[in-house]
């Protein structure tokens, strides 16, 4: 049994990192801070098979909660960790490191967009996030191509971890169309976003 120390020391780094009344990053007027999540759709091949190897990470439950808002310590780990996995991980495509397509793997020193996101995820997790609330997600680019985001919930609103952007932005204040992320309470099942065009700078095709 944990002693109190242990369990004192546990409660201390959840609230040094959550539970702020003082709102670090300000949600933005107009489009919803948070994205709006539809019915159950497909889970992406990659994350099929990465969930084949790493079976506990796709099967974390989670009751429906809001998202906690995050304090000032917090905000500056998830800076870190954004900043950190981008300088550390050359960007690389699947085809060139793994000789085909849709390989969602921890990165070793190189890595694709998915790769980037689960290496973020994982450190964020290490530093007491919830997995609830680090949801991989897919995202079209506006030259249309797929690409692969972390979105962090929180009180404050939804905000994305982004291989291309050392920045950590509101969603609404990114150039992407959102399709679908990971469902908030499950980790091997994933959800449409309904609103996700609305806030897309420019137009793209399906």
């Amino acid at each position: 049994m944990a002693s109190w120390t242990g369990v004192k020391g546990s409660i201390a780094a959840f609230c040094a990192l959550f539970i702020s009344a003082n709102t670090a990053i300000p949600a933005q007027a107009g489009s919803s801070p948070w994205m709006q999540t539809g019915s159950a759709t497909s889970q992406p091949i990659g994350h099929y098979e990465f969930c084949q190897k790493y079976k506990s990470e796709c099967n974390v439950k989670s009751k429906a909660a809001v998202a906690p808002r995050v304090t000032e310590r917090g905000w500056a780990a998830i800076r870190q960790v954004n900043a950190a996995v981008n300088r550390e991980i050359t960007p690389i495509t699947d085809q060139e490191l793994h000789g085909r397509d849709e390989v969602w793997s921890y990165p070793q020193d190189a890595g694709d967009c998915e790769d980037f996101v689960l290496e973020k995820r994982k450190r964020l997790m290490k530093k007491g996030f919830s997995a609830s609330d680090l949801l991989i997600t897919v995202v079209r680019k506006p030259d249309g191509e797929g690409h692969a985001v972390l979105t962090v919930r929180t009180g404050q609103g939804d905000f994305i971890l982004d291989n291309l952007e050392n920045g950590v932005k509101l969603w609404t204040h990114t150039p992407y169309r959102y399709l679908k992320r990971q469902a908030s309470y499950n980790s091997g099942r994933w959800v449409t976003i309904q609103n996700g065009a609305e806030v897309l700078v420019g137009s793209v095709g399906n």
